[in-house]
């Protein structure tokens, strides 16, 4: 307790400038204490000013004070320097390049624990003791030490700025406001940080609210990724124990047919070889009678062969040939020819359906359906690239750029035989086929033409509406001609009004079974929309009117 005491006794007796033990101190008017060195630089630094203060409690003093060495706190000093030695501050509590340093401090400063607004200084703990205890100074705004407070100075007039101009949005001092802002919407800078402060709390709450229902979203999102993994996982094992079945009872089907034929082969082997080994005893006996009647033949003696031909045996019963039937060498062939059959079905099968499994997968979206675009930029982000399939189009029609643009020619084309081909529509699909979101744009030329799209199995063969585009439940379309615009489907035709325009945009939301048609030229109009629900992947179709050259091209939009 005793070295705690001397120690609080130093502090007492330190300058506030060295924190050193005094040297040679003198007392200014206003009862502060300093080293006669310290003082006088500090004021040596404010002559230019003609204005001296106190370093603690900023009284100033007019003009300079005469110092005057005190006796009685150099004694003290002295005897306090008997008492112990002299406490050092830790080199922790002095101020480094990135911490902000007591003003107040000369030689090696102390670091600042508070920064005042109205001083404009920062002071370390013990600097900053006067404006705890002096009731002038207890009413400055203390804050944590920073090294910006100079921009609280205004520039012109060297003034704290405490006012704020709303009309400038900036911070200025009194003396602005009066002067190159006058007239200005003024008010005190407290006064516009408590509404700034509002405003903030607002947007505080706007954004905690914002980052809840974002964790909301997140969490909800976390559960579809655990839905989908585990729906998917089941799909998985549930489609390898379907086709582990299917495998298994093909095998099963595979040996059994391969038990039947080699049942079958052992019957039809054993039947063939008891009928050879008949034969071959038949000949074994024939050989043996053949032999008897040869020697007897050869007998000289009359008498003696009459006396030995009765005695010959009788031949046995001949083994009915008839039984025996030479076919042609297919045996078990019409076997493989039923096995293939068998194959041929299971494949078609499998193709069939395999369209629809491939389109149920695809159509599996959990999230909602992203709503349309509304400017073509955002159009082209799903543009897709068409080509024509030359087996699907009527020989009256020429592809070229391509396969990217169909011509009406009065020239037949030399196309190959082919089931997919239109034999008398002028019409012809694309070779891609459309799932998910899709955009493109036909340019045309001519009387007219039905921009479609088209299911795969839409009729190809012979004049019925069940070829034509829009005329079945297979196919939707918009004519297009020099005149008007028709949305057809199933036969039912649907006039609509909109700018006339060469170019078409269709837009294709497959999984949220929407198609758009557009009328396309320095902006894009909506002229029909379709909402249903597509079973199987699309087609795009053209379908172009009886007048020769016309043309109808998808446009390259990449």
């Amino acid at each position: 307790m005793a070295q705690k005491g001397v120690q609080l006794d130093q502090e007492t007796f330190s300058c506030s400038i060295c924190l050193d033990l005094l040297k040679d101190p003198v007392a200014l008017h206003c009862g502060h204490s300093y080293c006669m060195n310290c003082i006088k630089s500090f004021w040596d630094e404010e002559d230019e000013k003609e204005i001296h203060s106190c370093p603690q409690c900023r009284q100033t003093f007019t003009p300079r004070p005469v110092l005057v060495k005190s006796t009685m706190l150099a004694v003290l000093v002295e005897e306090l320097k008997k008492t112990g030695p002299q406490a050092a501050p830790a080199d922790h509590c002095y101020a480094g390049p990135e911490d902000v340093a007591c003003d107040v401090c000369t030689g090696r400063k102390l670091k600042a624990v508070k920064s005042c607004l109205v001083c404009l200084v920062s002071y370390c703990e013990k600097h900053l003791q006067p404006h705890y205890n002096v009731p002038q100074l207890k009413k400055h705004k203390l804050v944590e030490p920073s090294k910006k407070l100079q921009e609280n100075i205004c520039s012109r007039h060297d003034e704290v700025m405490k006012m704020f101009c709303r009309t400038d949005q900036q911070c200025i001092c009194y003396l602005c406001s009066v002067d190159e802002h006058k007239g200005h919407d003024t008010v005190s800078a407290a006064a516009e940080r408590t509404e700034r402060q509002r405003e903030l709390q607002l947007s505080r709450q706007n954004i905690q609210q914002r980052i809840q229902d974002r964790e909301k979203d997140v969490k909800l999102l976390q559960q579809e990724v655990e839905a989908i993994n585990g729906s998917a996982d089941k799909a998985v094992e549930d489609s390898e124990k379907i086709f582990t079945q299917l495998i298994r009872l093909t095998e099963k089907r595979s040996s059994d047919v391969k038990q039947q034929i080699r049942s079958q082969q052992e019957t039809e082997v054993s039947r063939v070889k008891e009928l050879q080994e008949k034969l071959e005893q038949e000949i074994t006996e024939l050989k043996r009678k053949d032999a008897e009647l040869k020697q007897l033949s050869h007998t000289e003696d009359h008498n003696q062969f009459l006396h030995n031909y009765p005695s010959l045996s009788p031949l046995s019963q001949s083994t009915d040939s008839s039984s025996i039937n030479i076919r042609p060498l297919r045996y078990f062939e019409d076997v493989t020819a039923a096995v293939s059959e068998l194959r041929d079905k299971l494949q078609d099968i499998l193709r069939e359906t395999w369209t629809n499994i491939s389109l149920t997968v695809t159509q599996v979206d959990v999230l909602l359906s992203q709503p349309e675009p509304k400017t073509r930029a955002g159009f082209l982000k799903y543009s897709q690239e068409i080509t024509l399939d030359p087996n699907t189009a009527n020989t009256d029609l020429l592809l070229s750029e391509g396969n990217r643009k169909a011509t009406v020619t009065s020239q037949q084309q030399s196309y190959s035989s082919h089931p997919d081909r239109f034999t008398y529509w002028w019409q012809v699909l694309s070779r891609e086929s459309l799932t998910g979101r899709c955009y493109w744009e036909v340019e045309w030329r001519g009387r007219g033409v039905h921009v479609a799209v088209a299911y795969k199995n839409i009729s190809r063969t012979g004049s019925s509406d069940e070829c034509v585009f829009g005329y079945n439940d297979k196919s939707w379309a918009i004519d297009c001609n020099q005149n008007s615009f028709t949305i057809l489907h199933n036969n039912i035709k649907t006039p609509i009004s909109g700018p006339q325009s060469s170019r078409v945009g269709v837009y294709l939301d497959h999984r949220a079974g929407i198609l758009s048609f557009y009328s396309v030229s320095e902006t894009m109009t909506l002229l029909h929309r379709v909402q249903t629900t597509f079973t199987q992947p699309l087609h795009a179709g053209l379908r172009l009117y009886s007048s020769y050259g016309g043309t109808a091209e998808f446009c390259q939009l990449k």
